[in-house]
């Protein structure tokens, strides 16, 4: 009996408290690998611009910085790696703290939200990358790496934006408790959601994780049939045709966010939304009204910044 209240004061120990705001960290997660946007260029399709100087990952990322995220989470392989980075940078400022009016030094309130580039693991590459494991992996990354450096800094929720949907995220500051809450979170255009196959952001938390992980698990296949006899080593025999193998990667958003508890009080309905998935989507969204809203932010809230290396001064920001 003293041994499994032991056991229980030590899981309670690695359990991060929820006190207030102040020490919630809200994780975005911006999935790029396995997108299947495909507008047959030589880079990236998130670095496709929405105005002039300003791409879909940029924007994403400052939809991130308006939802209140700590931190950022780019889920991109290595072959794309660099060029986004030499693009951002490693941070990015809220820019809500960006001016304060009535600081002496408004500078010295400032808010830093980094950002990371996560690749997905090569022994799932081509086998479950699709756009929604890449949301899954950027969140285990983002819990394993938090917690290995303090139980204070690991994720409380998820915030997700995709580099493929485009509305006036400064809107979001209003919702901003609400996002940054126990409660989930999702954004909606004409009642629908990323449960719709959307490009549609949302918040998600530990539970949510393990439920939408199994579904991937589950439904999809492997090399071998799972109904197959199994040999000594309690290993399937039987190979499935090499079109059935590993369906995960086919998945499309819809088929893992799914049941998602959507309420009277927890989303938002922007006032205009576009879903830029296709070329079609894209040329109908630049040539909108609302198109000519969207503008780079500011060079105080985004620009190409760099963290200093330990023991080297900052030579400045291009």
């Amino acid at each position: 009996m003293q041994d499994e209240d032991k056991r229980k004061s030590v899981d309670e120990l690695n359990d991060k408290p929820f006190l207030n705001h102040k020490n919630f960290h809200l994780a975005g997660v911006i999935p790029v690998a396995g997108h299947k946007v495909d507008f047959g260029m030589e880079w990236d399709e998130c670095l496709t611009p929405v105005s002039p100087n300003y791409s879909l990952i940029e924007n994403a990322i400052y939809e991130c910085a308006w939802a209140g995220c700590d931190t950022i989470w780019i889920v991109v392989n290595d072959d794309m790696a660099p060029l986004l980075r030499y693009r951002i940078g490693d941070k990015v400022q809220d820019p809500i703290y960006v001016t304060t009016k009535f600081a002496k030094y408004p500078k010295h309130y400032q808010k830093h939200i980094p950002i990371f580039y996560v690749p997905i693991h090569p022994k799932d590459r081509d086998k479950r990358d699709c756009l929604a494991w890449s949301v899954l992996h950027g969140a285990v990354s983002c819990f394993k790496i938090s917690e290995f450096l303090s139980k204070w800094v690991k994720p409380d929720k998820f915030y997700v934006s995709f580099p493929f949907s485009v509305f006036y995220s400064p809107d979001l500051r209003e919702h901003r408790p609400k996002i940054r809450s126990k409660n989930n979170f999702y954004v909606l255009n004409s009642g629908k959601s990323v449960q719709d196959n959307l490009y549609a952001s949302f918040t998600f938390g530990k539970e949510e994780f393990v439920k939408y992980r199994r579904i991937i698990r589950k439904k999809g296949t492997g090399m071998f049939d799972r109904s197959s006899p199994l040999d000594e080593r309690g290993m399937n025999t039987i190979k499935l045709p090499i079109n059935e193998r590993y369906s995960a990667r086919y998945f499309d958003l819809g088929d893992v966010f799914t049941d998602l508890d959507i309420g009277e009080e927890n989303f938002v309905e922007p006032k205009w939304y576009y879903d830029i998935g296709t070329w079609e989507e894209y040329c109908t969204f630049l040539s909108s009204e609302e198109s000519k809203k969207i503008k780079r932010p500011n060079h105080l809230v985004m620009n190409f910044r760099e963290f200093n290396k330990i023991g080297i001064d900052n030579e400045g920001e291009r």
